[in-house]
């Protein structure tokens, strides 16, 4: 892991204690890109597969990463809504991935600069390591000013 992604995955684990525990490592986090990957350790449920849990956070969490490459002073991603199908169960550990495009992003942060507030769609895939898709979400997000 680089520097940057080892940087990233601590501040995650110091904003939100129980994605640490739960041994979440971020692998992508630049302007529009983001993706996390959690093992199958502390995240199996008691029938040995992924924990649904998990899985939702390893997903809503990438908002928060998109979220914080926005230039808008006091602003804040949070979520407001978010919906997940379980697809297959998860036998291995789990890769959530979303990207934002170029001409949404540039929308956010127009509109978060000019009004305070902007929302934002993230479609994310949560894959095993075997390529299966286990999961898939479509989060609800908001930068906000705050204070």
């Amino acid at each position: 892991m680089t520097d940057v992604l080892t940087e990233q995955t601590e501040m995650v684990h110091a904003v939100v204690p129980i994605l640490g525990q739960m041994g979440l490592e971020v692998l992508v986090a630049e302007p529009g890109r983001a993706a996390a990957r959690i093992p199958t350790g502390p995240n199996v449920n008691h029938f040995g597969v992924a924990y649904a849990g998990s899985l939702f956070s390893v997903a809503e969490m990438l908002g928060g990463i998109i979220g914080g490459f926005f230039q808008v002073p006091g602003a804040i991603p949070i979520v407001k809504r978010l919906e997940i199908d379980f697809t297959r169960p998860a036998m291995t550990a789990a890769t959530a991935s979303t990207t934002l495009s170029e001409e949404e992003q540039a929308r956010v942060q127009s509109e978060a600069t000019e009004t305070g507030k902007a929302n934002f769609e993230l479609l994310t895939e949560v894959v095993g390591e075997d390529g299966t898709v286990v999961a898939r979400t479509h989060g609800f997000y908001q930068l906000r000013v705050m204070g």
